[in-house]
């Protein structure tokens, strides 16, 4: 092993320390790393900006740039609050009634948009609608961030992870919907069960708070409907984009960056409303990251861990889907599951690439057990630290353990519910 390498490890190992324990901004973790790496000589301008093995991924920066424009322009017309206020309306002020709707909603919208952007947008809503209902917020907020997480999951766009994954595995929209859609409707249903028995002593239903909350007008929050309509047209399109991907031949983030161009071109919004909810500081961490692991990828260092795992995996493609989902279950617990599946990524492309089709069920396990691992810990996912800050900012504090009790009971029972999806459908029938 080359001083080179060492150096390169070093940085790499510390930075994700770093990243971990939060120390400092992840953004000021990652662009320190990056420039770290450079300064060692592990990558220079060629690899970081034109190489598609050790490069910045293009494709995942610009979808997220063009999904966070889209977003923002469709958080304009009050849409999200409106559909939080229908929520308690259609549940009468009975609070379990009134989780299950936001649950179900905020699943539904982190599938199609991403789950930061969608707790971003529920979370004061919700705070609005339990402060009607005197009800305490914690239990709808934990609840609506996992329900994210679970949801996100589905779709390539709705976790961030899964646009990493995507990316590398040359995986579609509609990959994703086929091989994660079907057991994550499942999981939503268990886990609504799960809130019903969690959060029991949260739903005490108080006729008057709950004539409080049907004296609100949903239809206050809506904004000018002609944006609404033509933000809705434009969501629509770019969903079938995606969808259609086989027939057009266009990338997700070409396809993305379409609609948000023209919703930008629709709406005639001034500059700061099209641009004042997308997130830099996290478009700047990925391009960070993906600097350093290419650092990793240049040196020959994710080549050699892949060779490894290999070797030791052989032909048991069955046990490998097992330990990669149990795995990145227990590893996104303890991180971000964000740099921990930009770390795995290319190992896994070189693993599916030296097993076929037998193999193709990894990226599938290394999905759902990084996206629903997210769950088990206030850091596993960035959706936690949003909405952990937006209850904190509303005098509603969620102390880790408060959001680390629940989430390793939800994230035991949704990756054991995995297994055997994994490996009845892939493996054993």
């Amino acid at each position: 092993m080359t001083v080179q390498v060492i150096l390169a490890l070093g940085v790499f190992l510390t930075a994700y320390v770093l990243i971990a324990t939060e120390k400092l901004p992840r953004m000021t973790t990652a662009l320190g790393g990056a420039a770290a790496m450079v300064l060692i000589g592990a990558t220079n301008d060629a690899g970081m900006f034109f190489s598609a093995e050790s490069g910045i991924d293009w494709n995942v920066i610009f979808l997220l740039l063009a999904m966070m424009i889209i977003v923002g322009i469709l958080r304009q017309t009050g849409l999200f609050e409106f559909l939080a206020i229908w929520a308690a309306k259609k549940a009468r002020g009975y609070p379990f009634r009134i989780m299950v709707i936001l649950v179900v909603i905020t699943a539904v919208l982190s599938a199609l948009l991403d789950n930061v952007t969608t707790v971003l947008l529920t979370a004061p809503v919700t705070l609005l609608v339990c402060e009607r209902l005197a009800a305490p917020p914690v239990p709808f907020l934990i609840a609506e961030v996992m329900a994210s997480n679970i949801g996100g999951t589905a779709t390539l766009i709705g976790d961030p992870p899964n646009i990493i994954i995507a990316s590398r595995g040359g995986l579609t929209f509609n990959d994703f919907i086929i091989n994660l859609a079907p057991i994550i409707a499942v999981l939503l249903v268990v886990f609504i069960g799960l809130c019903r028995w969690m959060f029991r002593s949260a739903f005490r239903f108080h006729p008057d708070r709950a004539a409080r909350v049907m004296a609100l007008n949903e239809k206050e929050a809506l904004g000018e409907k002609s944006l609404l309509i033509k933000s809705l047209v434009v969501v629509g399109l770019v969903l079938i984009g995606f969808v259609a991907r086989p027939v057009l031949g266009f990338a997700p983030s070409v396809v993305a960056m379409l609609g948000a161009g023209l919703l930008v071109l629709l709406a005639r919004l001034e500059p700061r409303k099209v641009f004042g909810d997308v997130e830099w500081e996290t478009l700047l961490f990925f391009a960070g990251l993906f600097i350093m692991i290419g650092s990793l990828v240049n040196l020959g260092v994710i080549d050699a861990v892949g060779a490894a795992v290999a070797s030791l995996i052989g032909d048991n493609y069955d046990a490998a889907a097992v330990a990669m989902l149990a795995g990145s279950a227990f590893a996104s617990g303890i991180i971000d599951n964000i740099p921990y599946v930009a770390t795995l990524a290319p190992i896994t492309h070189d693993l599916v690439e030296a097993g076929g089709a037998a193999a193709k069920p990894l990226w599938w396990a290394l999905a759902l057990g990084a996206d629903l691992g997210g769950n088990a810990t206030a850091v596993g996912a960035s959706a936690n630290v949003v909405v952990i800050g937006i209850a904190k900012r509303y005098d509603h504090p969620i102390s880790f353990w408060t959001f680390t009790k629940y989430g390793l009971v939800v994230t035991a029972v949704t990756i054991g519910l995995c297994v055997p999806y994994l490996l009845l459908r892939y493996y054993l029938l």
